[in-house]
């Protein structure tokens, strides 16, 4: 640059601008030789100045600060790039590096690791938040770390066959680089550690953004004009109403139908979507294709009369089934499933649903029934079940061939902030722990969220695994349309306010390109608000249809279901027991206690393990798919099971009773991971979907049911009341007082009783395996499906006096109530439930008792109180006990006592009391020091008979 003071009259000062080229001299050099030499094009500036005016220094600053602009002073590009909103900052003016011949292969190696870097954490750069733009860098992510300079931008380094060649100029690497890894999605995916996966990703990312066809731009827009039409309709017509909106996050949609089309057009047989409130009621009507008439007739209040309506808020808790139709005419069946509060329960609930269609199916590997779970930001990195159904999804006895995750990221949980809500970077890191890749995604960029759609399912598809989107978006009112979401988020709520919708975005966008005009925009918006105004007028204060034939299905009662087998089919089951594979070796102290099973037959001593594996051979000849998961269930916890059996020289496994059947997967006994909240719900799912089958989830011990309690509130107990979902689930929870401590005594029983209500359940607590025996094949064959709880023995597996004989299965059935008939007009009559009814027994013998009569309620709800009152009634002048181990606040006691009260509507003796027998109230379950417990059971043995 150089200044010349020659001005013509009346100018102060003339810039000259001369051309942008190389220095004369390297004109002719070849572009090789130029990048070599790091020679750049050079502009001449020249100030004309009138020194009147403008003094010889003040031309030469005035240039010298140009010059330092155009180096990058002053944040002169960041600046630049601020304004073309370029996420990334730009690379600085800087020295050249040596560049001789044997520096070559080290800067090639250079370029590896900045290729390797932007893979590993290319993301962080990515413009992914429609919120607020900021410029992103990361030193692992910037040339001169890697000894680089803009210099080296011509320069042409081998790549390893990155994009697709051998060589190629850095400018074009890094192109390439930010093009796929720093734009509007930004992708974690180099911790997986198969190399065939990662290279997948690359081959599929690494290619450039793909231009849209025009019939599938609009598509992506008609799916948006659906979304918020939606919601600005409800939003006009039910003013106040909760419905957990999705505006701010209505690309959810085109990515939804992207994954669902996708399935649809490779001929999966069904979709499977579990979801939280966030944006439920368009997808039901969207995506899942319930009818809008009947959305706004549940706005309204108004229900089918056969269709339970469960609390307020049911209009998005309720699920749906229906048909989706993709552009290209392929279609599939669709399954929205129902979902409590409890937002991430629906989670573990959703994989066993598709698994048991799965497993209908019984197609080996096909996965042909896709899993789609929306999560918010908040439960994503917040609950701890994500992570328990993460860790289900590889397990053998619990794959569904994969799940695509969405997540519809607010940024903000309830009224919680991202810096308040979790530690990580993202919400969604918890998928690293299974390697799932993640693909982070710009809400307000929809053709970006609808190509990661596809992706994500493409990478399902291919290696059978979970796999996540997270779609940064935002939530334009509260977290219910009643919320004022500035008084905790005041400066994000600025931004929201000032914020165009991503349908207007996107459609100003597509109308700037050229792809549509703005009457073809206009057209398809006023079509989709016309249908939703035709429809609203249709239903608008309209009753629903009434059908006078409608009759509220009754539970059948157990004694109208033969439970029992004949001898023939017993022996032909206890058969399998020893019918040991050629080559396979049992282990020597197992043995004999298969041999044994046979024995028992014949000597009356069938025990509790041997009366389920009658029940459950019976089951699979009867055609009845068993499915029996848990902590250690193959081999039980008390090593009683013995279900499958394992070779001690070769680990190789025999299940025997799939002997009696042709088909092995009709009978899966699965050792669960050690979770109880996703095992237990998982079991739930499956067994709403698979009638025809007997599904269990035993607990270790009865205790650790307490770590699902959410499943067994949500769900369990209330989910046919709540939104007609019915579940046959079996919980087997080991209980028992035998001084094994307050952690492995008791299974709550209290607190299923509690939740008993309107027939929801059946929670029985037998006495002998035949009584369990039939309780179990009475369950599986009723036509009126409800849980069941069991609260099944610990030392009692093995206890002789509660042995049963062969006709104890051939004949009977299952009794609620079993009698005492040894004792006529008694003086005292115990009532008790479970183990304690063999000590009383034994208590009465030793003591050579004759006036007391024991009866043991088999079924503790519904509660047999009628049964009870009839067999006060035999012995009109006896006292009348309730016993059971259990401290006087917990136990089947405080619910017996109230359902039995005449003064509380109970059923009543005649005007007697029945009064309790037990361990004192206590807050602990059971005391920890064995000593304290014999001295515990003396005394409450002692009382029983001397009260």
């Amino acid at each position: 640059m150089h200044s010349v003071p020659r001005l013509v009259q009346g100018q102060g000062l003339i810039i000259g601008v001369g051309a942008l080229d190389y220095p004369a001299e390297f004109q002719g050099a070849s572009e090789e030789t130029l990048a070599r030499l790091a020679i750049s094009k050079i502009v001449t500036l020249t100030s004309t100045y009138d020194h009147r005016i403008i003094q010889g220094a003040q031309s030469g600053d005035f240039l010298r600060r140009i010059h330092e602009l155009l180096l990058g002073s002053e944040h002169f590009y960041e600046e630049i790039f601020a304004a073309l909103r370029i996420p990334y900052e730009p690379i600085r003016w800087a020295q050249d590096f040596e560049f001789s011949k044997d520096e070559e292969i080290n800067k090639t190696a250079r370029v590896q690791q900045l290729i390797h870097a932007y893979r590993t954490r290319g993301h962080i750069m990515a413009d992914t938040d429609p919120l607020e733009y900021r410029q992103r860098s990361h030193p692992d992510l910037d040339v001169v770390t890697h000894g680089l300079t803009l210099w080296d931008l011509d320069r042409e380094f081998a790549t390893g066959g990155f994009g697709g060649q051998k060589f190629m100029k850095l400018r074009k690497i890094l192109g390439i680089l930010r093009d796929s890894y720093c734009r509007t999605v930004g992708i974690e995916y180099m911790y997986i550690q198969s190399p065939e996966e990662r290279l997948w990703i690359q081959e599929r990312v690494e290619v450039g953004v793909q231009t849209f066809p025009r019939e599938e731009q609009l598509r992506i827009l008609r799916k948006l004009n659906s979304a918020e039409a939606f919601e600005t309709f409800l939003q006009t017509k039910f003013v106040g109403q909760k419905r957990f909106s999705l505006e701010g996050g209505e690309s959810v949609i085109p990515i939804l139908d992207a994954v669902i089309s996708s399935a649809a057009e490779r001929g999966l047989d069904e979709v499977c979507i579990g979801m939280p409130h966030r944006g439920r009621l368009n997808v039901l009507a969207n995506i899942a294709g319930k009818s809008y008439g009947q959305i706004f007739q549940e706005f309204e209040g108004h229900y089918r009369e056969n269709e339970v309506q469960g609390s307020g808020d049911v209009k998005y808790h309720l699920g749906t089934e229906g048909v989706f139709t993709a552009e290209s005419g392929a279609k599939t069946k669709i399954y929205l499933a129902a979902n409590p509060s409890h937002l991430e329960a629906a989670n573990p609930v959703l994989e066993g649903i598709v698994r048991a269609k799965q497993d209908r199916l019984n197609i080996k590997n096909a996965y042909s029934v896709l899993p789609i779970l929306l999560h918010g930001d908040a439960a994503f990195a917040g609950q701890g079940v994500v992570a328990e159904t993460f860790q289900l999804s590889q397990l053998a006895g619990y794959r569904t061939g994969g799940t695509v995750h969405i997540v519809v990221n607010n940024q903000v949980g309830f009224t919680t902030s991202p810096h308040a809500s979790r530690t990580s970077r993202y919400s969604t890191d918890m998928a690293k722990i299974i390697q799932a890749p993640v693909f982070h995604v710009n809400g307000d960029d929809p053709e970006a969220c609808v190509r990661v759609a596809r992706l994500a399912f493409e990478y399902r598809q291919a290696f059978n695994k979970d796999v996540v989107i997270d779609m940064v978006c935002y939530r334009r009112r509260g977290h219910n349309e009643g919320d004022e979401p500035s008084f905790t988020q005041p400066l994000m709520y600025k931004l929201i306010d000032a914020k165009r919708s991503t349908r207007t975005l996107y459609t100003e966008a597509l109308i700037g390109r050229g792809d549509i005009s703005v009457e073809q925009a206009e057209e398809l918006s006023r079509e989709y608000q016309a249908q939703l105004e035709s429809v609203f007028a249709e239903v608008h204060n309209i009753e629903p249809e009434v059908d006078p034939n409608f009759k509220v299905p009754v539970a059948a009662n157990p004694e109208t279901l033969v439970s029992s087998i004949d001898e023939a089919t017993a022996r032909k089951i206890a058969a399998t027991q020893i019918a040991v594979p050629e080559g396979f070796n049992v282990h020597p102290k197992l043995l004999p206690q298969l041999q044994k099973r046979v024995e028992m037959l014949n000597d009356g001593t069938i025990d509790w393990s041997m009366g389920e594996t009658l029940a459950f051979g019976s089951l699979l000849l009867e055609g009845r798919p068993i499915r029996l998961a848990g902590q250690d269930s193959r081999r039980g916890t008390f090593s009683n099971r013995h279900a499958v059996i394992v070779d001690k020289e070769n680990g190789n496994e025999w299940t025997p009773l799939r002997a009696l059947i042709s088909d092995e997967s009709q009978f899966f006994v699965i050792d669960s991971l050690l979770s109880e909240y996703a095992a237990m719900g998982f079991e739930y799912g499956y067994s709403v979907v698979r009638d025809e089958a007997l599904v269990m989830w035993e607990a270790q011990f009865g205790d650790f049911a307490n770590g699902a309690q959410t499943i067994v509130d949500e769900f369990i107990s209330s989910a046919l009341q709540k939104w007609g979902e019915r579940s046959s689930i079996v919980l087997l929870l080991p209980h028992g007082y035998e001084g094994q401590g307050p952690d492995h005594s008791s299974a709550r029983i209290e607190r299923f009783l509690t939740l008993c209500a309107e027939g929801n359940m059946t929670v029985a607590q037998p006495s002998t395996p035949a009584s369990y025996f039939h309780l179990l094949r009475w369950h599986a064959k009723n036509p009126i499906r409800r849980p069941m709880v069991v609260f099944t023995p610990k030392s009692m597996l093995r206890l002789r006096a509660a042995a049963s004989k062969l006709q104890d299965f051939t004949s009977g059935q299952f009794q609620k109530l079993i009698p005492d008939d040894t004792v006529q007009n008694a003086t005292r009559v115990i009532f008790c439930s479970g183990r304690i009814y063999h000590d009383l027994v034994a208590e009465r013998a030793a003591r050579k008792e004759d006036t007391t009569a024991i009866i043991r309620l088999e079924l503790l709800y519904p509660l047999p109180a009628k049964e009870m009152a009839e067999e006060a009634a035999k012995h009109p002048n006896a006292n009348l006990l309730w016993v059971q181990d259990e401290p006087a606040n917990q136990g089947p006691w405080p619910f017996v006592a109230l359902r039995t009260a005449e003064q509380f509507g109970g059923e009543g003796f005649g005007g007697r009391t029945l009064r309790r027998v037990s361990r004192r109230a206590t807050a602990s379950p059971a005391t920890g020091n064995h000593h304290l417990h014999e001295e515990e059971q003396k005394a409450l043995l002692m009382e029983a008979f001397t009260r």
